[in-house]
């Protein structure tokens, strides 16, 4: 009985006065339990150390001191696999109607997962907009990490609270970038690969 309610619970979306400090909370506990830094793009930094067995200077570090940053990140992703098909949630997400509206006079209808099947499925990786939204739209995301030397997680949650100015400055970049193709680039992008 106790464990059926804690499911019921947990499985609920969390408010964000609950699920905002947790998140906040993790840059001091990792500064405080062992002065490390949250961050999840430079993971993949340490797999391709770990695998790529080569002489290039940057996969040439000491990556098994970072050990602890794959075993988060491999939490994130065993999380995510119980949470998604075991404590799903099994109401219809709550989408404005404007919102909908707005996306279906652009061709997306489909809002039965947290990500629309009109364009994230695996039929459509080989289509133009598969191509143009998962492919290119994949590369843009692992170049401008790079290029803005973290990602959003790194930057807005660990940059700005250690009050650091590159990284407020990469976080407006994130969200005038989103703005931009939410509000003027979309619709026309998604004409031009055939919605």
């Amino acid at each position: 009985m106790i464990m059926n309610e804690f499911i019921e619970w947990i499985s609920q979306p969390w408010p964000w006065y609950v699920a905002g400090p947790m998140v906040g909370l993790t840059v001091p506990a990792l500064l405080i339990l062992g002065n490390k830094t949250f961050g999840i793009s430079s993971s993949l930094r340490h797999v391709c150390a770990i695998c790529i067995p080569s002489g290039i200077p940057f996969f040439s570090y000491n990556w098994r001191k970072e050990t602890w940053n794959l075993v988060f990140v491999l939490g994130i992703l065993i999380g995510g696999f119980i949470s998604s098909v075991f404590l799903s949630n099994p109401n219809e997400l709550l989408i404005a109607e404007g919102t909908k509206a707005e996306l279906a006079a652009l061709g997306i209808t489909d809002f039965s997962g947290l990500m629309p099947a009109d364009i994230f499925s695996w039929e459509n990786v080989f289509t133009g907009k598969g191509l143009v939204f998962l492919v290119f739209g994949g590369f843009l995301v692992g170049f401008g990490t790079r290029y803005a030397g973290g990602c959003t997680s790194g930057h807005a949650i660990m940059g700005i609270s250690s009050l650091q100015w590159p990284s407020l400055v990469a976080t407006m970049s994130f969200m005038i970038g989103g703005f931009l193709m939410t509000h003027l680039f979309l619709g026309p992008l998604m004409k031009l690969v055939g919605f």
